[in-house]
Formats: structure tokens, sequence, C-alpha cells
């Protein structure tokens, strides 16, 4: 039986700041195979992307553990690049300069440019090598961040509704982009949404938080054949699936506002 390569064992979490604190995780648990494509819905403000800045390292919990081959998240050896909502590409670079700055910051310089030029093929900005942000479409823009963190090649890559800025047509298309990127080498994806259809068409599992402090709510397998069309989204399976989220989701109650604003 294959091991996980990520265990989250009773991860909770709670934030302070001069007007009181929030207890954004109670004791949440899972575990994410290798080459696994996650995704994890819940209610606004449910801690979604709190349980990412945790996973990244960029946020310690209060209790709880987080391992990666069975190593400590602190003391793993283990790549993790994380793609957030906006692109945050430095203006004054272009799309290739823009993607070798992760390996430019540390000093790995072997094959840096080889390396940025094979994944601006795969992701399908081949002729905009020296164009800048200006230049680029939302879209582009979110190829160009997908690349900077591919360009690690990270053991675990996470994303923070990589797409919620973008309009429905492009979001959907760049969700077809994302998937034809995985299956090029199924890196193992923690993806984090707030779209029924989307959670469905990319993922292996869907996890459903619940509302704040989030607990695990539903662990729910995506049992539709790879690799995915578009035209799956019009099945009745499909249907049937986003029916079942749609109704974890709904069944909890809507969240405060809280003392901070961003949970």
């Amino acid at each position: 039986m294959q091991r996980p390569l990520v265990q989250v064992q009773k991860l909770s979490a709670t934030f302070t700041d001069p007007q009181g604190s929030l207890r954004v995780l109670d004791k949440l648990s899972f575990e994410v195979k290798q080459g696994e494509f996650l995704c994890v819905l819940g209610p606004s403000g449910s801690g979604k992307s709190t349980l990412l800045r945790i996973l990244a390292g960029l946020v310690r919990s209060n209790s709880g553990t987080v391992t990666i081959n069975q190593k400590s998240l602190y003391g793993s050896q283990a790549g993790i690049a994380l793609v957030f909502q906006d692109a945050n590409l430095m203006p004054w670079r272009t799309v290739l300069e823009n993607i070798t700055l992760p390996l430019e910051v540390r000093n790995h310089s072997d094959g840096i440019s080889r390396r940025a030029k094979r994944l601006i093929t795969l992701v399908g900005l081949t002729g905009f090598e020296h164009a800048l942000p200006r230049d680029l479409s939302g879209g582009m823009a979110q190829r160009v961040a997908i690349a900077r963190a591919l360009v690690q090649d990270p053991a675990i890559l996470l994303m923070d509704e990589p797409f919620g800025s973008l309009d429905a047509i492009t979001r959907q298309r760049m969700a077809e982009e994302l998937l034809r990127i995985w299956e090029t080498d199924h890196k193992t994806v923690i993806l984090v949404t707030h779209d029924i259809s989307e959670a469905i068409y990319l993922a292996d599992r869907v996890l459903v938080l619940s509302a704040r402090p989030a607990t695990l709510k539903l662990d729910l397998k995506i049992p539709l054949p790879r690799p995915r069309q578009s035209s799956i989204r019009y099945t009745s399976k499909f249907g049937r699936l986003a029916a079942q989220l749609r109704e974890a989701i709904e069944s909890e109650p809507a969240n405060g506002n809280g003392n901070l604003a961003q949970v």
C-alpha cells in the first residue's frame, strides 16, 4: 500500500489581533498521495487559504502536525511551490526572467534557461519569452506564475484560487490547461477553489471544510476517467457529484466577519 506523501494530523490554528482572537482550523486531519490532485472547497472564510499557507510553511499552526514523506514539514527536503490568485509578476522582467527568478534567488544556475524554455513551451507561451507582464492577458500572466512555480521542480504544488480573478470562459480554459500540464508529470497538487465544477473537473479527491473553525466535513473521491474532456461537465455523473458537494457546503452556516479579514 502506497504511503501518503502529505499527512495532516489534528491541525489547529488561532489568530489574534488587537480586537481579539479567531479560531480558524480545529483538529483538521487528512492525507494526500504522491501524484494526487486534491481540491479543497468550503464556505467563504472557512480557513482554506490559511490551510494552504500552513502547508507552504508561511504560517505556523498552534497544534497538530504536517509531515512530508514522514518528515516534519519544517525538516523536510521536499520542495513546495505556491501559486496565488494574482500572478504577482515583476513588471520589469520578461516572461523568461520571471520564470527563472526563483532559481536565480537560490543561485541555481545549472540548466536554468533550458528548464525555463521547456516550461514556456509546456504552458503554451512560445513566442512570448521576451514579453513584459503589461503585454500579457490575465490568463497568460497566470500561466507564467504556474511555470515560475514548476521551474523549481517542487514535489508539491499548492494553488490558492489560481483562476479566481479570471472571467468564466478564461477560467475554464485555464483549468483545461492546468490538467494538460499536470498530466505530463503528475505533480502532487493541492488546490483551493470556490468553484464546485472546477474542483470536480480537476481533482482525484475533493475535501469540503466546515464553517470556521474548520473541520473536515466531506472527503469525496471523484470517480471520473482521465484524461478528462470538457464535455464531461455535462454528464449526469458530474451533476450528481456537484449536487453532493453543493449540499455539503450549503448545509454549513454562514461565517461572521470575525476579527481578521482573510483566513
